[in-house]
């Protein structure tokens, strides 16, 4: 499987493009962050690659690096955040936004 998208993430993912009125939400992957790459998530209502759950659209370019993640949505007493676990990162940053392969 290229990529999981956990139920929660899924529940996430459709507040949000409800409330942003957008019909899907778009993940790449960039260079930058302090690890080399970074995710990166917007809005869209056309999609232009793969899409995952009727909601995640997973952008051509990014496949390669988020091949066999699990998007998942967490929340804890010290608050809630989306996060991508990446079974293929050698390195990540302090705050999971940016990662190495």
């Amino acid at each position: 499987m290229i990529l999981t998208v956990t139920e929660s993430a899924k529940d996430y993912l459709t507040r949000m493009t409800q409330q942003n009125d957008k019909k899907f939400v778009n993940l790449a992957v960039k260079g930058g962050g302090c690890s080399g790459f970074q995710y990166e998530w917007t809005f869209t209502d056309e999609p232009d690659g793969r899409v995952f759950e009727d909601i995640l659209v997973l952008d051509p370019m990014a496949e390669m690096f988020v091949f066999g993640c699990t998007v998942d949505y967490i929340n804890e007493l010290g608050g809630s955040y989306l996060t991508v676990k990446n079974p293929n990162a050698t390195a990540s940053c302090g705050c999971g936004e940016s990662f190495a392969v």
